[in-house]
């Protein structure tokens, strides 16, 4: 899949499921589950043993799976992911030398941002989108719309502490997509060996995406799934 399509494909479903688990063979279980739910795309956290032979398993086990590399440090890390088949990259700080080596390959890279300074530094530095992380912590839906005001011209990704009653918030106040670990895929799901759970999540998630970006207001009750 070509820079552009992942680029697309990340717009339209508007969610990157951030899978930061303790095991190879649990990564494989989470991504099959959201996939199942819903949602084509997986970020797949170089903290997870094995990481980039779960990247490469599934990119060959699902072509219509969109996989990514979190936590993608410099530009050695970045080669071994390319290598393994990561369509795109990304982490949770600013790594100039991360977008660089994606540009020059032609992959979708989204570096972490926090300030607006580093956001305009991030998107002048050539990526596809600018990761705000962690966004519950400072300002929430609040800190995004003021983001987005600024910069209306710069697709933003809200990650870090973002859940079921807030993902619509976020989406309404101009974030393009989300970036979601364990409020998707929880520890519990995993440990239980419940893929329903993460089923119903990402159904859940996608559809609070797609009536946000219909312009509906978020429902207040009865829309927590734990």
């Amino acid at each position: 899949m070509k820079r552009e399509e992942v680029r697309n494909r990340i717009k339209e479903i508007g969610i990157i499921p951030a899978i930061r688990v303790d095991s190879a063979e649990h990564a494989l279980f989470a991504a099959e589950a959201v996939y199942q739910g819903g949602i084509p795309i997986v970020e797949i956290s170089l903290t997870v043993p094995g990481a980039t032979d779960v990247i490469s398993r599934l990119v060959q086990q699902n072509p219509q799976l969109v996989v990514g590399a979190g936590s993608v440090w410099n530009a050695k890390m970045a080669r071994t992911c390319l290598d393994a088949g990561a369509q795109f990259l990304t982490s949770d700080g600013l790594h100039l030398t991360v977008v660089e080596f994606a540009a020059k390959n032609a992959i979708v890279v989204f570096p972490g941002a926090l300030t607006p300074t580093e956001v305009v530094t991030a998107w002048e530095s050539g990526c596809d989108f600018v990761k705000v992380v962690p966004c519950a912590h400072i300002g929430g839906e609040g800190y995004m719309r003021s983001l987005h005001k600024m910069f209306p011209h710069i697709p933003l990704i809200a990650a870090g502490g973002v859940s079921q009653q807030t993902a619509s918030q976020y989406i309404l106040a101009g974030a393009a997509a989300l970036g979601i670990g364990g409020e998707l895929i929880p520890a519990g799901a995993i440990q239980r060996s419940q893929p329903d759970r993460i089923r119903e999540l990402a159904r859940r998630f996608v559809g609070l995406v797609k009536s946000a970006r219909q312009g509906k207001a978020p429902q207040r009750e009865g829309t927590y799934i734990g």
